[in-house]
C-alpha cells in the first residue's frame, strides 16, 4: 500500500478540520504519519522509499500521508512548517507530535511502535 497524496481538503475532510474546530479532534480510523515535503528537497527524496517501505510494513495499521508544501501552502502555513521534510505523527487519542528532519528508518518504527501504535520497547 503505497503512501497517499494529502490535498488541504483531504486534509479536512479526512484528518482534522482546523476551519470548524478549535480543539484537536482526529477523525481517522487508524493512526497517522504525515510526511510535509516538497520535490526539490534532498532530504526529503531521501527519506521518500524509507515511507513506502513503512507503508508497507504498516499497512492496516496506520496511514501514512504525503503533503506537497509547494501545493498545500495553506497547510503547511497552518502547522507552521518552517522546514522539510517535518513529520506529524498522529496517534488515535492525544495531540499529534511534529518532528523535522529526515529520520533513519529504526527512529521512524520506534515512534510508529511507540508513539502511535502504543507498543512497549523490549
Amino acid at each position: 500500500m503505497p503512501t497517499k497524496k494529502l490535498t488541504t481538503e483531504a486534509f479536512k475532510e479526512n484528518i482534522f478540520d482546523y476551519t470548524k474546530e478549535t480543539e484537536w479532534k482526529y477523525k481517522g480510523d487508524k493512526p497517522a504519519l504525515i510526511d510535509f515535503y516538497a520535490d526539490w528537497c534532498a532530504p526529503c527524496r531521501m527519506v521518500a522509499p524509507v515511507l513506502e517501505e513503512l507503508s508497507e510494513e504498516y499497512a492496516g495499521k496506520i496511514d501514512i500521508y504525503k503533503v506537497d508544501t509547494e501545493v498545500e501552502d495553506e497547510l503547511a502555513a497552518v502547522f507552521g512548517i518552517q522546514s522539510i521534510p517535518t513529520f506529524l505523527f498522529i496517534p488515535m487519542e492525544g495531540l499529534p507530535m511534529m518532528q523535522p528532519g529526515a529520520l533513519p528508518k529504526s527512529i521512524f518504527k520506534k515512534a510508529i511502535d511507540e508513539q502511535l501504535l502504543n507498543k512497549k520497547a523490549i
